[in-house]
């Protein structure tokens, strides 16, 4: 784990010592079982030392001198003393809220998400900023002030427990700029820019980068759905839908880090001679609900909130949603012959109202499908919602330094 540089701690004085990698490099079966043990508290909530010492398979010894650095560490509390059973009372161990903290960044096409997120994965502060196209020196400038204004919204002893900054953002900000109305000029200052290093310059904090959709497919599989699906097709419908792919629990990034890039899959067969059908992400991206609205004459960025379900707006949603629906059920039926999906889960940066919509057109579509030979996938929709990608940014750094398994989703950037 990188360390927090010493230019980020001399106001407060606080110490990243507690931050110290626990099982990441070699150090030792003890800090790897001592992230077993804050992994089963993660997954499972507060439980006295006997039942955490059965979960992980330790002896009630290891497990209670385990406790005891972790709870001198911080990083655990003891809650209430368990009383009405025989024999001692039994005190239940959970994770300290503030034992650690982490920023996720989400740098979106439309919008930029800055979220501070605690040990326990409760959002503590957000901000949002909207705009029709992401120019640099906007964006980086507000991600600058918004880490600020968090650290100092900290105790000065818990500032130095901010673990890094996980950014997530799409892997070529500068394509499609026809589409998205990006002048040449910024979509080439994009293409230059490492955002990552930027952020880590700007903030003086080590800085993680995972690819948006894949940020997005993280939180699911931590926080959301994927706690009890183990192998699924995800797909995020923003901007421009895309995706990821978990198989046995983990997050598979491909050779380019691009597996799940379910956007650029074709809708319709090609022809020799023809023009080359088009992609999912022209039929069942948030873009072309925009380019309705905006032809009709009504706010495009209604297509983002609550309007895009209510007048005038409805029509074009509704027709929105059967195309994109249709293009959707034909790239879960591909993937599903290929992969042998146990489930394919549907979020998005839009409301619950419009999701609900476009799931039932899914629906819809699907039966329209032989399935024969085929095992015909759950599709459910997400649990995360808009914060999807800016929550899996700021758990990078959180699972980096504190969960047992760091091959789940750390290769992102690969």
């Amino acid at each position: 784990m990188q360390e927090i540089s010493p230019s980020a701690l001399a106001d407060d004085g606080a110490s990243a010592e507690h931050l110290r990698p626990r099982g990441s490099n070699q150090t030792g079966m003890r800090q790897f079982n001592e992230r077993v043990v804050l992994q089963a508290i993660r997954l499972n909530g507060s439980m006295p030392k006997a039942d955490l010492a059965r979960l992980t398979a330790l002896s009630t010894q290891t497990v209670s001198l385990i406790i005891n650095r972790l709870y001198e560490d911080g990083l655990v509390i003891k809650l209430a003393p368990l009383r009405g059973k025989i024999g001692q009372p039994s005190v239940p161990i959970a994770l300290n809220p503030d034992g650690a903290f982490s920023i996720g960044v989400k740098i979106g096409r439309r919008s930029l998400d800055v979220l501070l997120l605690d040990f326990v994965g409760t959002v503590r502060m957000r901000f949002s900023l909207s705009y029709r196209v992401p120019d640099p020196d906007e964006v980086f400038t507000a991600i600058a002030r918004q880490v600020k204004l968090m650290q100092a919204a900290l105790e000065p002893a818990q500032r130095g427990r901010i673990n890094g900054i996980g950014a997530a953002a799409p892997l070529s900000l500068d394509r499609w700029q026809g589409l998205m109305k990006l002048a040449p000029d910024q979509a080439a200052r994009w293409n230059r820019l490492d955002i990552a290093r930027r952020i880590e310059a700007d903030t003086g904090l080590p800085v993680q980068f995972a690819k948006d959709t894949a940020a997005a497919c993280v939180a699911e599989l931590v926080a959301g759905r994927g706690r009890s699906i183990k192998s699924f097709l995800y797909l995020f419908v923003d901007t421009f839908i895309g995706g990821g792919l978990v198989i046995d629990s983990k997050l598979h990034a491909g050779l380019h880090g691009n597996a799940g890039a379910i956007g650029s899959l074709p809708v319709g067969v090609a022809a020799r001679g023809a023009e080359a059908p088009a992609q999912l992400l022209s039929t069942a991206s948030l873009l072309g609900l925009e380019l309705a609205c905006e032809q009709a004459g009504i706010d495009p960025m209604a297509a983002y909130d609550e309007r895009a379900t209510q007048a005038p707006w409805a029509g074009h949603s509704a027709a929105w949603t059967e195309q994109a629906g249709a293009a959707i059920a034909m790239a879960v039926t591909s993937a599903t012959c290929l992969l042998d999906l146990e489930g394919v889960i549907i979020d998005g940066s839009c409301t619950r109202a419009l999701l609900d919509q476009l799931m039932g057109a899914v629906a819809r579509s699907l039966e329209n499908y032989n399935w024969e030979g085929v095992e015909r996938p759950q599709v459910l929709a997400g649990m995360i919602g808009s914060d999807a990608r800016a929550l899996g940014g700021a758990l990078l750094p959180l699972y980096a330094s504190f969960a047992p398994d760091r091959d789940v989703f750390l290769k992102l950037d690969a």
